[in-house]
């Protein structure tokens, strides 16, 4: 799948949310640009105390393969780390126009530490999932250039009903900060937005970059 960009890109990921982090499949990795700047120091997830016993009952939905779960409390808390890399993926995002335009790629390791919480009927209520890329980079490989790039994303869904799938809401806030090396800063922003289960935005806020507008000039120029 392709890279999820701007505020419909965001909402494509969002629809995706269910079947990504719940649904526990996982199709490419796929970045959402949330073009910003904010301070996500605060967000770093917390560490679960897995001091319970094992789990016996099914877990519904089933966590991520890579999540180790244990029975805590009135519930049970699953929470594991994963890091892939995506490769290389044309955003299909094009610079300039006739002989001179060039696709624009992407690449980047993705760090994903995720946490769930099931209730004591072994459902689902809840799930948080902070994803920190490194080693990323937007490219144009017919001139050999990169333009280096930092991004964190947070991503939350809560279940109304539990086990439910169906009734998650999902919350997506992050940052994606351009910066070529030894030099300044490109483009920065930051966003929050927040779906209802049927996909509808509930809440928009930040800086959202239409790369189809003169913002993307300095990212073309980087790359040219």
């Amino acid at each position: 799948m392709q890279r999820a960009t701007l505020l419909d890109g965001l909402i494509r990921l969002i629809q995706r949310t269910n079947e990504r982090k719940l649904g526990m499949k996982r199709p490419q990795l796929v970045r959402l640009l949330l073009i910003g700047l904010t301070a996500l120091l605060s967000l770093a997830p917390q560490a679960a105390v897995f001091a319970g016993q094992p789990v016996t009952q099914t877990l519904i939905p089933p966590p991520p393969s890579f999540e180790t779960c244990k029975a805590v409390g009135n519930g049970t808390i699953c929470q594991g780390d994963i890091t892939g890399d995506e490769g290389v993926v044309d955003t299909d995002i094009v610079c300039g126009s006739g002989p001179s335009a060039f696709h624009i790629f992407d690449s980047g390791i993705n760090h994903e530490s995720a946490i769930h919480y099931y209730n004591d009927a072994g459902k689902l209520t809840r799930s948080v999932s902070h994803d920190n890329w490194s080693s990323t980079q937007w490219s144009n490989p017919l001139a050999g250039t990169t333009l280096p790039y930092i991004q964190h994303m947070v991503f939350t869904t809560v279940l109304a009903v539990p086990g439910d799938l169906q009734t998650a809401t999902n919350t997506a806030l992050g940052e994606v900060i351009f910066k070529p090396a030894h030099s300044q800063v490109i483009l920065l922003g930051v966003g929050k937005q927040i779906f209802a289960p049927d996909g509808t935005l509930l809440f928009s806020a930040g800086h959202f970059i239409d790369l189809n507008s003169p913002e993307l000039l300095p990212i073309c120029a980087a790359l040219a």
